[in-house]
């Protein structure tokens, strides 16, 4: 599948400053069903993206068939990541989006190569590989299936519900190689959802999608994150939140609250301070440190969602250090994978 257009000439002086310096751009593409979007079809040169690892791993890998998100959550931490071309964090980075449309022909070749470790991948660590661009593109079956080939495990972390529409090759993959799925689902308040992921699929749609992967015999972790300080921390948002996850068949949750790096920070500012203007100097305060809440909120945090996590009978998930997507089961599967941890943070099976 390709939309018609014409190819987007890197000399042509329509061409944003960052992508007229690129060299694999194949076009920019316009059209009526994504109003307001434009989508940069590149040529990838690779696909496997090594990550430094934070304490536990030494590294890890990951997949971003595209950057740029038309989810457009305003809290995404992932804007930074549009700078490198010159765009902004900002409506750039919900509107501009850059697709690399051979990522699965260029993932195949990285694999087949005898120096592979078949190390575990990470797809939506950065921004979603279930975007609605892939309803259209279709890059994520490519994907699954060259993973799946070369005995390489995998990790999804995503908001889309478009991730049913591959349950079928994700369940054939897991007799293969450890699938490891995650649903992001962080905010249950209906307007306030659509106030800052207006791009998104609803919270019901994405829990209905956690039931779908239990269905089809698959585990599911719920990222309950981040938590937003004075908006979604409530006892009661809490409570109901692990409620409605326990309720569509989560395995584990995750949760962390709200960081803000300094890009994302003026524009979640920008929101909050039209929004919840009130809001305002406390939010300033709490971050005055720098990207993280202080030390007193992430501890007071922790001490209300952990009694209310073990009440719905959830498990508590485990990030990947490196990659910031679920952990890998293959970590505990592949004894020369668990051996580059240290015995005591070895993790354990869902």
């Amino acid at each position: 599948m390709r939309w018609s257009g014409q190819k987007l000439q890197a000399e042509q002086p329509s061409a944003l400053p960052g992508l007229a310096r690129l060299n694999n751009l194949v076009r920019s593409v316009q059209t009526p069903e994504f109003a307001g979007i434009t989508f940069h079809e590149i040529l990838a040169k690779s696909s496997l993206n090594k990550v430094p690892g934070q304490s536990a791993m030494p590294f890890g890998y990951t997949i971003n068939p595209y950057r740029g998100c038309s989810h457009a959550c305003v809290y995404c931490f992932a804007r930074t990541t549009h700078e490198y071309l010159g765009l902004d964090t900002g409506k750039d980075f919900d509107s501009e989006i850059i697709v690399k449309v051979n990522v699965a022909e260029v993932l195949r070749k990285e694999l087949a190569k005898p120096t592979w470790g078949r190390h575990p991948v990470a797809l939506g660590s950065n921004t979603d590989p279930y975007q609605r661009a892939e309803g259209r593109y279709r890059l994520m079956p490519g994907i699954i299936a060259a993973l799946a080939e070369s005995r390489t495990p995998f990790s999804i972390l995503t908001k889309g519900t478009l991730l049913r529409r591959d349950l079928d090759l994700l369940a054939e993959a897991n007799r293969a190689v450890p699938v490891d799925l995650a649903m992001s689902i962080a905010i249950y308040d209906d307007e306030l959802q659509q106030s800052l992921e207006p791009g998104t699929p609803s919270t019901a749609a994405r829990l209905a999608t956690v039931t779908a992967v239990r269905e089809r015999g698959l585990d599911c972790a719920v990222f309950l994150m981040p938590i937003l300080p004075f908006l979604t921390d409530t006892k009661a948002h809490l409570d109901e939140a692990l409620r409605r996850a326990a309720d569509a068949g989560a395995t584990s949750v995750l949760y962390a609250p709200l960081n803000l790096r300094p890009a994302v920070k003026d524009w979640y500012l920008s929101w909050l301070g039209r929004e919840y203007p009130s809001l305002l100097p406390q939010y300033r305060s709490l971050f005055s440190g720098g990207t993280y809440a202080a030390k007193e909120y992430r501890t007071w945090l922790a001490a209300r969602i952990l009694p209310l996590i073990r009440a719905h009978g959830l498990e508590r998930g485990r990030e990947d250090p490196a990659t910031g997507g679920i952990r890998s089961r293959a970590l505990s599967l592949d004894p020369l994978l668990a051996a580059e941890l240290p015995a005591s943070l070895t993790p354990t099976l869902f």
